[in-house]
């Protein structure tokens, strides 16, 4: 299909198809000479690395509600945004969403630079997200290639190289679609197709607009692609969970500012390694002298492993420890709320 051709058919179906999401300004209003928000579309686009929008969107919109700006984030304090993100994974991207926040703030006067370059100058913004920002909200003609962008190219196009070698593949075929009018709309229908007619299983090639220029439908299997090279085997890690009550609060620590989880509240633990952890070792290491009974284990996933996390429950009383309340346990990370799920169902 020639490429202006196909530009068309996709934008029209945009305007009549697109998406309506908390962050987003329509076609209509944009047409209409409204711009979107950087500090709003920077924020969903950090938040939806690695996540849905279904499980975003409320995230979003409490962060919105509590720091309407990016200088109001700004100045919040470390452990409060952490807290609030919790559930949405990768903290480190917790901890560069502030740093960034901050930079906003103290070197741009609290607005967002307006060029690709300049948005790539703030910490914590890689590629993608400054091609994202810079599309949507300023109009500039960046290449946004995503998740849901590399699928519709790779069936577009049949790409057979796999993924993830195929990426300077794709990310090539999608720079060739950009133009100067119109590109945060194109941007967003790319990923609007994506993620509502050509999913990853199941695609709706009969309701795709560009279906007649797809190589992939051409050839009848579209869901085989992208191609992918096969994922080696997440290696498992073992550790124990100390869940240390007092009357009716739960003894927390701080993580270590760097590292997974890093700055977090949580539960006490061991260590995180590949063997098991005998019962004489799980007691050893336990934060206080106390009666230690099993209260199950709890199964997580991380991104580069899979942790089986036993738990050990006692009541007693420990130094170096954050005593908090139920009500408070809600902001922990979401491998430690499952912990005390499992191990307080009596308190929560």
């Amino acid at each position: 299909m020639n490429p202006e051709i196909l530009r068309a058919r996709l934008l029209a179906w945009y305007d009549a198809n697109a998406r309506d999401l908390p962050w987003r300004i329509g076609p209509a209003d944009h047409a209409a000479g409204v711009r979107a928000d950087p500090y709003r579309v920077w924020l969903s686009e950090v938040m939806l690395q690695q996540t849905t929008v279904p499980h975003a969107a409320p995230y979003f919109l409490k962060f919105t509600q509590r720091w309407p700006t990016v200088s109001d984030l700004a100045a919040e304090a470390d452990e409060e945004v952490m807290a609030a993100w919790a559930g949405l994974g990768y903290y480190a991207r917790a901890r560069n969403l502030l740093a960034c926040a901050r930079a906003v703030a103290k070197d741009h006067g609290g607005v967002f630079p307006d060029t690709e370059e300049g948005l790539r100058s703030l910490p914590g913004l890689g590629p993608y997200t400054a091609a994202a920002v810079g599309a949507i909200t300023f109009d500039l003609p960046t290449n946004v290639v995503d998740g849901n962008v590399e699928r519709v190219m790779s069936r577009l196009f049949a790409v057979q190289a796999p993924l993830p070698e195929g990426k300077a593949e794709l990310k090539a075929l999608a720079g060739s679609l950009v133009r100067d009018a119109r590109p945060g709309d194109w941007a967003q229908a790319l990923m609007d197709l994506g993620a509502t007619v050509c999913r990853p299983k199941a695609p709706l090639c009969d309701r795709c607009p560009i279906a007649e220029g797809c190589a992939a439908f051409a050839e009848g299997a579209p869901e085989t692609y992208p191609r992918k090279t096969p994922k080696a085997a997440r290696p498992r890690r073992h550790g124990v969970a100390y869940i240390l009550t007092r009357g009716n609060e739960v003894a927390l620590v701080r993580r270590p500012p760097k590292g997974l989880l890093g700055g977090m509240l949580a539960l006490p633990t061991s260590d995180w390694r590949a063997g098991a952890w005998s019962d004489a070792e799980a007691l050893a290491g336990a934060p206080a002298s106390a009666d230690w009974r099993a209260v199950g284990e709890v199964e997580h996933v991380f991104t580069h492993f899979s942790l089986t996390l036993r738990l050990l429950r006692a009541e007693g009383d420990a130094d170096g420890v954050i005593w908090t309340p139920p009500a408070g346990l809600e902001a922990l990370p979401s491998v430690f709320l499952k912990a005390v799920r499992t191990g307080l169902s009596n308190l929560l």
